[in-house]
């Protein structure tokens, strides 16, 4: 490609025009997109190289949505916690300073007489307002101003480990997974609906030639003598293309009788093949002589021109105006006249040619949805024959599209050409313009036949999703495939079991159509569990939150499949809510012929509806949209580019990583930062809290408790560390049993780790803790004396005694807490404890004093307190007593009530000391391949583009023997409240069910 130069007319930058010049070539530009490279440019002032003109109302991506920015639940847990720590930390320097103001009225008046007033305060109420400030500086401390980095740091440690999992590492593509956010981490481990797109997430997107309809007959099934099907492996060898000295050896086909109808010339099968030769945007690059290379915008249309190159219709180049294509041998050039590309809502995409003969004929390609009502009535048996077709080829999970052609006579070209070019110059509503004329010509076509491409499915794709299903996770399939591709794709990945109660369908054109269909699936599942449907009165079932319970507790298994068409009047206001029951009542729910609009759009409804993190994963421009808008996107570097990553929050190259990175990293994330802001909370409250209780033994004084030294250093240094390895490391049971017990997922989905009860209770041990942590000292220090019988009360003493006992107890709680030990975390909680112990001797030592006898005037105060035997007795009774509570309910728990982890560590335990050889886990391999959709990319097609001129260059469960465990009762119970709460106000769709 030669140097780019566009430069602006007059030197001045005009928005809507311009010049490019191209290898001596010049090109105006008009108000619209320009693609160079694979780059779009917006809105670009003078460069170098790649520059070109775009106006201020061209798209960057259509359905792509605006960029959100994405929280986690805990985050606005933790904001909203803050504050009330700030309120609580408000309301206890007004309890204080009321204390003041009332001691200094009442006791230090006493005391003026040589503790004299400063002549500032002249009052006990002015005193008491001093002292509510010096109390909030005091007891700040309470307020977690370190919280949100160690909750970074964290994070950050858990993005590390995602990206260093080798686990999730491919090495055919040698493509890493990323973690290309730090902030939803332990989101992943709260997932209870995915929603994944089809082609190239669940699927390889590596398309096939696998069959066509030409003129009512259909090729590609092979037969043996007895006229049955022939299976994979017991077909004869593949079609011979050696008579073609251009065919890709690459490509196989395995009826010869298509090649046999093109060698006899065969007019029909020669159309069709033509067709597939010229109706595409693939450039063509011949390195060698007779070595083509095709750079397709989408797998699928790589697939048909290769199949028609084999076949004898080989696409050699192209330039703006012309496409050169060798007809069985012989070289053909025809002249390009006009590429109607391919959008999301057209679905199909026309080139009009006009043949060396002179004849105009425009050819058509697209979905059938679309194709087939755009058809000349003139042949009823042809299309009959090949709807049949299409169905029998989507029924065996293929990629369906319908061909196309009609003759234009010079005349009728010629004005709608003009139509054209005054729709395109329009500086308002120009797409619109352009698809009604679009439409125009796109009428009245001959049907040719269809085409049918495999997509193979992903390995190991069915096992994840049976996985995740037992994690209580919703999978929802968006696909722009046919409905009948949609249901067999969905039995292919075991979405859809042959053991399921019913399958809905919902294909109605009309509002009251859906909304019958949708009530008419109410009422199945609602007939199929009376006992649970009877449990509420009529009054009861006009509250939507009963409804959705009821559904979500019926018995069976359902499954919903709609059509694009469906979902738009479902999605609509008055009926969105009657969808959203009837859906999250099904274990899986798979929307076909859906528009990335509307993927969005089911996924902001489920997000504005339940209390519940959503998933979504796709690897194409179409699922940006989608990505964006649910709480976490996951991106797959597949074949359609880096769209979808660069869009995403999580990357890797497989679906089947998706169960590792939600059971294992997801869940570890959630279960460490859970467990992190319990412990930080608590030794918070531990920490702060003395200087609270001791403010009713000094007078209100705002004497602090601890030295300074020790308040700076406590969140720095004494327990810093050993929190952030818990953070970071824990676990409560391996991988290995996190991918074995899937309901080990549920807790984060129901928010059991931390909330706001969680919260109270870590609060309540820390003011237990700091309770203690004060009395018991204060009491023992009333009467005890030291060895040589003198008094062992003086405020050092204490100081040091209760430091020691809460730097002990905090260390001994975070032991107890950690479930996973590590050297590290060893070296941290030991090694801080060790620390502080350095750190007091030192500052009570004769160097320091020396150095700065100021700043460290107690010498020795620190090895005098910790000699005396009833110190060490005391600091011993404070953590046993602060302790040992804890302990006793834990044990009781473990005995009384064991959460899921707890047996399966237990059992892990057993294992151990019985040295039982662990059984491998069986994985049963899928039988087929089945696969689905129509062959185009979601992408806005690459047909201006080669017409302006422009070189273009394009990047190219079976778990029968897994172990899995009932959740218990109360987790059940749990998830019945959340659905309660979580569900709308009533909407219209209740009024059948009440009768």
């Amino acid at each position: 490609m030669g140097e780019v130069v566009c430069e602006p007319p007059n030197n001045k930058l005009d928005k809507f025009s311009g010049t490019l010049y191209w290898k001596e070539s010049k090109f105006p530009l008009s108000n619209q997109n320009m693609l160079l490279r694979g780059c779009v440019l917006r809105n670009t002032e003078w460069c170098f190289g790649l520059v070109v003109f775009a106006g201020p109302d061209t798209k960057l991506m259509q359905n792509s949505g605006r960029t959100k920015f994405k929280r986690t639940s805990i985050d606005r847990l933790m904001n909203t916690l803050v504050l009330w720590i700030f309120g609580f930390l408000v309301c206890m320097g007004v309890i204080l300073a009321i204390g003041n103001a009332i001691w200094e009225h009442e006791v230090g008046t006493r005391f003026q007489v040589y503790l004299p007033w400063d002549e500032a305060v002249n009052s006990a109420f002015f005193s008491g307002f001093l002292s509510f400030w010096s109390y909030i500086i005091i007891l700040n401390t309470v307020v977690p101003i370190s919280l949100y980095v160690s909750v970074e740091v964290i994070r950050l440690g858990h993005s590390y480990f995602i990206n260093w999992d080798k686990k999730m590492f491919c090495a055919k593509k040698r493509t890493p997974a990323e973690a290309r956010t730090t902030t939803l981490n332990e989101e992943l481990g709260q997932v209870e609906y995915v929603f994944s797109d089809k082609t190239g997430t669940l699927t390889q997107n590596i398309m096939v030639f696998s069959k066509c309809s030409i003129s009512g007959h259909s090729y590609g099934d092979v037969f043996d003598v007895l006229g049955h099907k022939a299976e994979l492996g017991e077909r004869p060898e593949p079609v011979d293309f050696s008579f073609n000295p251009l065919a890709d050896k690459k490509f196989l086909f395995w009826d010869s009788t298509l090649l046999e109808a093109v060698k006899m010339g065969d007019p029909h099968t020669h159309e069709f093949f033509r067709l597939l030769s010229l109706c595409h945007t693939v450039m063509s690059e011949e390195k060698n002589e007779g070595e083509l290379y095709y750079k397709a915008q989408s797998p699928d249309e790589g697939a048909l021109v290769t199949a028609a190159r084999n076949f004898g219709f080989v696409f050699r180049s192209r330039t703006p105006k012309t496409i050169t294509v060798h007809e069985m041998g012989t070289a053909v050039t025809y002249q390009l006249l006009a590429i109607l590309d391919f959008n999301n809502i057209r679905k199909r995409m026309s080139v009009i040619v006009r043949n060396p003969e002179g004849r105009i004929r425009l050819y058509c390609k697209g979905a059938d949805t679309l194709l087939l009502d755009r058809l000349h009535p003139s042949t009823p048996e042809l299309l009959s024959t090949t709807t049949d077709h299409l169905n029998e080829y989507a029924g065996e999970g293929l990629r369906t599209l319908v061909l196309a052609y009609k003759d234009l006579d010079e005349e009728y070209y010629g004005a709608w050409a003009q139509r054209r070019l005054q729709a395109s110059l329009a500086q308002d509503s120009r797409e619109d313009r352009l698809a009604s004329v679009y439409e125009e010509v796109e009428s009245d076509m001959v049907l040719l036949g269809a085409t049918a491409i495999e997509d193979k499915l992903q390995q190991g794709v069915p096992e994840t999703i049976a996985l995740l299903t037992l994690a209580n996770i919703k999978i929802w399939v968006l696909t722009g495939d046919k409905q009948e591709t949609a249901v067999n794709i969905g039995y292919s990945c075991k979405m859809l079991t042959d053991d399921m109660t019913e399958v809905f369908v919902v294909t109605g054109h009309t509002v009251l159509e859906v909304r019958e269909e949708l009530r008419k699936a109410r009422e199945k599942m609602m007939d199929a569990s009376h006992s649970v449907g009877n449990g509420f009165t009529c009054q009861e079932r006009r509250s939507s939150a009963k409804l959705t319970s009821v559904l979500e507790a019926v018995a069976g298994e359902y499954a919903l499949v709609i059509n694009g068409h469906s979902l738009a009047h479902a999605l609509e206001a008055d009926m969105e809510l009657e969808f959203l029951e009837t859906a999250c009542a099904c274990k899986a729910v798979i929307c076909c012929r859906v528009t990335p609009l509307q993927k969005a759009q089911v996924v902001e409804l489920v997000k504005k509806h339940k209390k519940a993190v959503t998933l979504a994963i796709g690897d194409g421009a179409n699922d940006v949209s989608m990505i964006k808008t649910a709480h976490i996107g996951v991106g797959i570097s597949g074949q359609e580019g880096i769209q979808a990553v660069l869009a995403s929050d999580y990357s890797f190259s497989q679906f089947k990583f998706l169960q590792r990175l939600l059971l294992v990293h997801g869940r570890w994330s959630y279960l460490r930062m859970c467990k992190f802001l319990c412990y930080f909370f608590y030794k918070n409250f531990a920490f702060t809290m003395v200087h609270f209780w001791f403010g009713f033994f000094c007078g209100f004084s705002a004497q602090t408790v601890y030295d300074q030294y020790f308040i700076t250093l406590y969140n720095i240094v004494y327990t810093s560390l050993p929190v952030l390895a818990m953070g970071v490391f824990d676990q409560d049971v391996p991988e290995q049993r996190s991918m074995e017990y899937p309901k080990l997922y549920e807790p984060g989905q129901l928010n059991l780790l931390f909330n706001k009860r969680q919260f109270f209770i870590c609060i309540a041990r820390g003011i237990y803790t700091s309770v203690l942590m004060f009395f018991i000292p204060y009491g023992v220090f009333a009467e005890a004396t030291r060895d040589d019988g003198t008094q062992l009360a003086d405020y050092q003493s204490f100081a040091v005694t209760v430091a020691t006992s809460l730097v002990i107890v905090v260390s001994v709680q975070i032991g107890l807490d950690t479930g996973y030990w590590t050297a590290i975390n060893h070296f941290f909680i030991w090694g801080s404890l060790a620390v502080y112990f350095a750190i007091l001797f030192a500052m009570h030592s004769n160097g320091l004093f020396d150095m700065f006898p100021n700043q460290f005037r107690f010498v020795g105060n620190a090895q005098n307190t910790l000699a005396q035997p009833t110190v060490w007795l005391t600091i011993t009774l404070t953590t046993v007593v602060c302790i040992m509570p804890v302990v006793a309910f834990r044990f009781l728990k473990l005995s009384l009530k064991p959460d899921l982890s707890d047996t399966v560590r237990y059992t892990q335990l057993v294992r151990k000391k019985q040295k039982a050889q662990h059984r491998c886990l069986r994985r049963v391999g899928r039988t087929s391949s089945r696969r689905s959709g129509y062959a185009f990319s979601h992408q806005e097609g690459f047909g201006e583009l080669i017409m302006s001129g422009k070189n273009m260059r394009l990047s190219s469960l079976a778990l029968a023997s897994f172990a899995t465990r009932s959740s218990s009762n109360w987790i059940e119970s749990l998830r019945r409240k959340k659905s309660d709460s979580a569900s709308s106000p009533c909407s219209a769709a209740d009024k059948p069910l009440k009768e």
